[in-house]
């Protein structure tokens, strides 16, 4: 299982309907098979998702949002995660709103060195 505890992510890509832009920043926590993260940036004033860690390693994610013109957003997303050659995560994300207009995308999101 890949532990995510302590690693912060940070976007390299985001469909037009998305939110999140490059400096985003998500702080992931673990405990056993339990995921959760806070986030922020330039358009989501914070940020929480709760995930469950797969047996192949990927997430299957709930989170929701606020964004800087004071909205409540919420969404799903499923993570699939490429370890890199330097030991790092590269997340490949599926996501749909669950609110608004419930539109989909994909994302990519690289964890930040330590």
């Amino acid at each position: 299982m890949i532990n995510y505890h302590e690693r912060r992510f940070t976007p390299l890509s985001n469909s037009e309907n998305g939110e999140l832009e490059a400096d985003t920043i998500f702080v992931y926590r673990q405990t056993d098979n339990i995921v959760t993260c806070t986030y922020k940036g330039k358009h989501v004033r914070h940020g929480q998702l709760l995930a469950l860690v797969l047996d192949d390693g990927s997430l299957e994610m709930r989170y929701q949002q606020i964004n800087f013109e004071g909205a409540l957003r919420t969404g799903i997303c499923h993570s699939t995660p490429e370890l890199l050659p330097d030991g790092r995560i590269r997340l490949y994300e599926r996501w749909q709103w669950t609110s608004g207009d419930r539109s989909s995308g994909s994302s990519v999101l690289e964890e930040i060195p330590k």
